[in-house]
């Protein structure tokens, strides 16, 4: 963390205030990710120790800018450390947009309209800064070829189906996956592919997209980045959508380079099937054999989606053994019991006032934090936002300016992710935090917010909000 502070400090000249750990980011790709604030100024400073993986990264941000793309800045870097400090785009990711702006499977038309933004802007990263990308720096492949592949299909083999106890066929299954391999590899393969390209990687800030993770890209097929983000998982988008989607981005592509459909359309399935299989070896490795319980979560949407090809897509090959697993897997009571909502973590997050009652736990759990929020700086006392609430972006502005507020909100948030992890990995299904302020309009309702902003695109995580005060303003409770 002191690294990440001098760097912080070398490039804005003042040091920095804080430091606090951004959730969730040690449990998938095992990198470190702090936000640093100073001053008015902020940034991200990222801690991981593959040297190849981080000059990547590096490279292909300097790479994009210079082609007009949104990606962060690159403010500082000590590669020597696996340290390097970038521009902070946020905190809304295009999944928790798309979570705020739907009702099942009606999505609202402004987070459809932020999709086809990301469509459109897709093209530019395969065609226009694949051109010139030096495609040397790429790791730990320089294309998605037969080794890339066979690592993927592998991955699923040995830490999905096999942990999950779907019985197969080895040597079928490796005969089919050598068919599938070199139908795949029938695509045209001469552009820049992504490799991560779902909505956990986009942010959106002031309605624009801006885009991460991109350092395992390589050279690959056009049809694998527009796969990877029409079926991810947990984003579960409507298969209306998701054609929407796909002839918005040949569109869009059209302008860049020629484009026959028919031949696009060849190989698009094949590399939705293993982009999922590749998901779903992601998620084996680390639920079932690094037992991260959460990961499970998102199993049962991958599910989904393979039941949805089953049922509307004819490969042109065939592949009777991977089929045949994988309608094993559709059968798997063990696999479908991860469907249940009950295997969720339901966080309960409340603000209130200490002139009333601390809230009750309905669930019966009898677990959980009460936070007390009447040290920090109350808003209240203000003329101006005397009557205005936490929700308020004046309110929310004075607040996060206040070192005290700051300093408290990142104890909090680290922890109850500690609890999180904890309660998921041992099964629990209910976790209760409460905040409470003098008058429960202020404070504990911007606390409450901000925790439950931090929560939301957790894996395996409901959050409910109840501001107990606000809601005799006729304020409704919120779900995610």
């Amino acid at each position: 963390m002191d690294l990440l502070k001098r760097l912080f400090e070398q490039h804005f000249q003042l040091p920095a205030e804080d430091a606090q750990p951004l959730q969730g980011q040690l449990g998938g790709s095992g990198r470190i990710i702090v936000r640093l604030t100073g001053g008015n100024l902020s940034a991200i400073g990222i801690l991981y120790p593959v040297r190849e993986e981080n000059l990547a990264f590096l490279e292909f941000s300097r790479h994009f800018r210079r082609h007009g793309l949104p990606v962060p800045e690159i403010y500082a870097e000590d590669l020597s450390q696996g340290a390097y400090l970038e521009e902070d785009l946020g905190d809304t990711t295009l999944f928790e947009f798309l979570g705020e702006n739907r009702t099942g499977e009606a999505v609202a038309p402004r987070a459809v309209e932020a999709y086809r933004k990301v469509v459109a802007m897709l093209p530019r990263f395969q065609v226009e800064a694949g051109r010139d990308l030096n495609y040397k720096l790429c790791y730990p492949r320089p294309s998605f070829d037969r080794q890339s592949i066979a690592w993927d299909l592998n991955y699923f083999k040995y830490y999905f189906l096999r942990l999950a106890g779907i019985p197969f066929n080895e040597q079928a299954l490796e005969k089919d996956f050598s068919r599938l391999t070199k139908f795949l590899l029938g695509a045209s393969h001469d552009y820049f592919l992504y490799r991560d390209f779902q909505s956990r990687n986009i942010m959106l800030r002031d309605g624009q997209p801006f885009f991460l993770d991109y350092q395992g890209g390589r050279k690959g097929a056009l049809q694998y980045d527009i796969a990877s983000l029409l079926y991810d998982g947990k984003a579960d988008l409507p298969p209306e959508m998701r054609q929407e989607l796909l002839d918005y981005y040949l569109d869009c592509l059209g302008s860049y380079i020629p484009v026959d459909r028919n031949a696009f359309m060849e190989h698009y399935y094949a590399y939705v099937y293993v982009r999922i299989l590749q998901a779903l070896g992601a998620y084996g490795f680390r639920g079932f054999y690094e037992r991260k319980a959460h990961f499970l979560q998102s199993v049962p949407y991958a599910l989904k989606n393979l039941r949805w090809l089953a049922g509307h897509v004819k490969l042109p090959i065939a592949l009777p053994a991977l089929m045949e697993a994988l309608q094993g897997i559709a059968a798997s009571e063990k696999l479908q019991g991860l469907a249940s909502t009950d295997e969720s973590l339901k966080v309960r997050v409340f603000s209130f006032s200490f002139h009333r009652e601390v809230p009750s736990d309905e669930s019966g759990n009898g677990g959980g934090f009460v936070f007390d929020a009447r040290s920090l700086p109350n808003p209240g006392r203000e003329e101006q936002f005397r009557h205005l609430t936490g929700q308020d972006a004046a309110v929310i502005d004075y607040l996060n300016r206040q070192e005290s507020v700051r300093q408290f909100l990142s104890s909090v948030l680290a922890l109850v992710d500690r609890s999180v992890s904890t309660y998921q990995g041992r099964g629990f299904k209910n976790l209760m935090v409460s905040f409470g302020c003098t008058g429960g309009q202020h404070r504990s309702v911007y606390l409450a917010e901000q925790l439950a902003k931090h929560l939301r695109g957790t894996s395996g995580v409901e959050v409910v909000v109840r501001h107990i005060e606000l809601e005799k303003m006729g304020t409704p409770e919120k779900m995610s």
